[in-house]
């Protein structure tokens, strides 16, 4: 986890511009540095480093001696970049994953490059002896990219939004911010002026897609055919790999724990695998809320059973509401299920920061839109529709949890993993027909649960254990945390505002006090940048005025089925 910025072809001092990139510092708490382009004196990067994986030579932007006209600025972690540099024999002279993008590049050129990269990652990289700037995102958008482009061919890149807010230039009204598409490419001319020009923007990747870069995978074994055992017996080793292959890392590793289904599984799997690697160290895990709140009891409940070094993270909801207007800051959204979720995420993660040394944070991200987790898909009308939901689920990522579990671990200077967000088992999860995949006896992730039936990784409770509304299972059964934030937003918005909210807020109209109250706070931070949110989260195939799960009555499953 880092904090990318550059800009190409600035009309203003570079000194001045450089003040911007500064709002991404929590990013790379390590280090920062800002470098000059030669021959290109209006054209810079700026960098914040999060150490990872080689804390040497890891500053950036990145370049080495075989290929002096690149310039590489990226934020994430390439997985396979020893198999490839085997595959095709580069001489590496750092020990740094990225550095696999610029033998690539220079090989095979930036769509093979690209296609071949098995990681999460966002990437400027500048050819200075073909004038060409190159943009890149992985395929879901773990890892985050905005850029600003002018009528006049000015490129501004960063991480965050903020970062180019209040970058200066010539138009007479603020140009367009908007996040760079995940799996996509896009190639620019770089002219004389450092100005350029847009000629190609190509998708690379989608999620349903065996990835390219898979023929090259060590990772062989899975079956064909789509019947029960083998279907999952497959899962369960590209679950496994997926959660060997992010074990990447010369920092702690640590991991977030609800006490649900999917941090189970990654936690119980990363300290089997960490075992097995002999880490040096007991793997850390986190759970917050009340003291007898759901997650709380839950959690200890697997720490217990797969002995991880377990931390508590006692959750006030005062504290929470104390939090809000940071976290949107933050976060960059105005959206109401990504704030609820990120506020208590981000508290546990401040914790991470302040009282351990763990820097690489594992989670259960993207399992909910994988595997078909939320309660409204107990509502979907048939499988297909239930598949086609979850494909648009998994597209949308980067507008929601996607961007909820960067924010929240990068405003700590952590670094997130998301196993289930694997590109490999993405496409094979989305290529089983549909009927596999669709809850079954009142039962959400039955597939999943069943490929990990029986073999006593985590607790056959847990195992079995019902998604809870997020806000139920960080408090306990007398409050909930959505009760504490409508008490709040009653005494900042009243009735007048909201009936009134249409015309302040034409865009994304809230309809309810919360949403009209984030957005107040939202526009505080981010004035006119409304259309950084094209829709608010919402459950499909009901009725629903809130994102929460408990608009969705569902009938009781059996634990013991």
């Amino acid at each position: 986890m880092c904090g990318i910025w550059a800009l190409f072809g600035s009309d203003d001092c570079l000194s001045t511009q450089c003040t911007s990139a500064m709002k991404i510092a929590h990013r790379g708490p390590d280090a920062f540095r800002f470098e000059n382009v030669n021959s290109f004196t209006n054209c810079c990067f700026g960098f914040h480093q999060l150490a990872i994986v080689d804390r040497l030579y890891g500053m950036q932007p990145l370049r080495v001696k075989t290929f002096p006209f690149l310039w590489l600025c990226y934020n994430g972690e390439i997985y396979n970049h020893l198999q490839l540099k085997e595959k095709f024999e580069f001489e590496y002279q750092t020990k740094v994953d990225g550095e696999i993008l610029l033998h690539l590049y220079e090989r095979f050129g930036i769509e093979k490059m690209v296609t071949l990269l098995d990681g999460v990652f966002a990437f400027v990289l500048l050819d200075t002896a073909n004038r060409k700037v190159c943009l890149g995102r992985d395929t879901l958008g773990v890892r985050p990219m905005f850029r600003m482009l002018t009528d006049d061919g000015f490129l501004a890149v960063c991480s965050e939004a903020k970062g180019l807010t209040e970058i200066t230039h010539s138009m007479a009204s603020p140009p367009e911010i908007a996040p760079f598409p995940p799996g996509h490419f896009e190639v620019f001319t770089l002219k004389s002026s450092g100005k350029v020009e847009s000629v190609q923007l190509k998708r690379f990747h989608s999620c349903t897609d065996e990835p390219k870069h898979a023929v090259h995978d060590s990772f062989r074994g899975l079956l064909s055919g789509f019947d029960l055992e083998t279907v999952k017996s497959n899962i369960r080793l590209l679950f496994e790999n997926a959660v060997r292959k992010r074990l990447m890392a010369h920092r702690r590793i640590g991991c977030l724990l609800s006490g649900g289904l999917d941090s189970s599984l990654v936690a119980a799997t990363l300290v089997k695998l960490g075992k097995e690697d002999e880490l040096k160290y007991p793997v850390q895990t986190f759970s917050i809320g009340t003291e007898d709140s759901p997650d709380i009891l839950a959690a200890r409940k697997v720490a217990a059973h797969i002995g991880s070094e377990h931390h508590e993270v006692n959750f006030n909801p005062e504290e929470g509401i104390r939090a809000i207007q940071e976290v949107i800051y933050h976060l960059e959204t105005y959206d109401v299920s990504s704030i609820r979720a990120s506020i208590v995420m981000y508290l546990v993660c401040k914790y991470i920061r302040e009282k351990t040394d763990s820097v690489v944070i594992f989670s259960g991200e993207g399992s909910d839109e994988l595997t078909q987790g939320y309660s409204y898909f107990h509502k979907g009308p048939s499988p297909e529709a239930a598949a086609e939901e979850s494909e648009r689920l998994m597209r949308e990522l980067y507008l929601f949890d996607a961007l909820r579990a960067d924010r929240t671990t990068a405003a700590h200077g952590l670094e997130l993993r998301v196993p289930f967000l694997d590109h490999r088992l993405c496409a094979y999860y989305l290529s089983l027909p549909g009927e596999m995949r669709t809850p079954k006896d009142g039962v959400e992730k039955h597939l999943l649960r069943e490929s990990f039936k029986g073999l006593n990784l985590i607790p056959d409770d847990i195992l079995w254990r019902r998604k809870v509304p997020f806000s139920d299972g960080v408090t306990s059964n007398k409050k909930s945390w959505f009760s504490y934030l409508q008490d709040h937003v009653e005494t900042e918005v009243n009735d007048s505002q909201l009936e009134s909210a249409a015309k302040v807020f034409p865009h994304c109209t809230p309809k309810t006090k919360e949403a009209y109250y984030y957005r107040q706070v939202f526009e505080k931070y981010y004035p006119g940048r409304a259309g950084w949110l094209s829709h608010y989260w919402m459950p499909w195939w009901i009725k629903a005025t809130d994102p929460s799960a408990r608009t969705v009555s569902i009938c009781t499953p059996n634990k013991d089925q």
